[in-house]
């Protein structure tokens, strides 16, 4: 008896450590996203409306200097992109961040709707993702042919689009299946 109390307040401890551990990493991660978005977005309306020398330089790593040359309307399009998945990327980690500070995990009844919710809206935010991805890497691969010099997919942050649908379609899955779990767990709830 005693040795399974110690046990079980070790596992504890060692279980705060790793949401400890995990919650600062989602924030720092959250944090540089919410950076980056903030800079790609800072950068493509300070190309288009302020400084149009700046021949489309999308923060230091990306340079689209052709593509704004060529047409700024697809420059436009492919600065949109980036932003957009960006943005959702930093909205992913902003739930990741809210559902520990709302502390919603509860490993005694992990099947509850607020962790289902969780998953389903981060499914959706990678299928998202994976869309915009897409999208940009084939608008990427049309200007390459139409002869513009463009920075790989990876560098503009549009690369994985097939990771993030994959991911988007299991956590749908996973979703379904906590649906049917708390279903099952509010009928023995019930029944007890």
């Amino acid at each position: 008896m005693r040795h399974n109390l110690k046990l079980n307040l070790e596992m504890e401890t060692k279980k705060d450590y790793v949401f400890i551990a995990l919650n600062v990493i989602s924030w720092i991660i959250f944090i540089g996203l919410c950076f980056n978005a903030g800079a790609y977005l800072f950068n493509a309306f300070f190309t288009l409306f302020y400084n149009p020398f700046g021949e489309g330089k999308l923060w230091d790593v990306m340079n689209l200097s052709e593509l704004y040359n060529y047409n700024q309307s697809y420059y436009v399009t492919i600065a949109s992109l980036i932003i957009i998945t960006a943005v959702l990327k930093a909205l992913m980690f902003y739930l990741i961040v809210k559902i520990f500070h709302d502390k919603k995990f509860d490993l005694s009844h992990p099947f509850n709707e607020p962790v289902r919710k969780f998953i389903v809206n981060i499914a959706w935010l990678a299928l998202g993702i994976g869309l915009f991805s897409y999208w940009g890497a084939k608008d990427t691969e049309n200007f390459v042919l139409e002869g513009v010099n463009m920075p790989d997919i990876q560098h503009l942050n549009l690369g994985g689009a097939d990771v993030w649908l994959f991911m988007g379609v299991a956590l749908l899955v996973i979703g379904r299946v906590f649906k049917k779990g708390i279903e099952i767990q509010n009928e023995i709830d019930l029944t007890v």
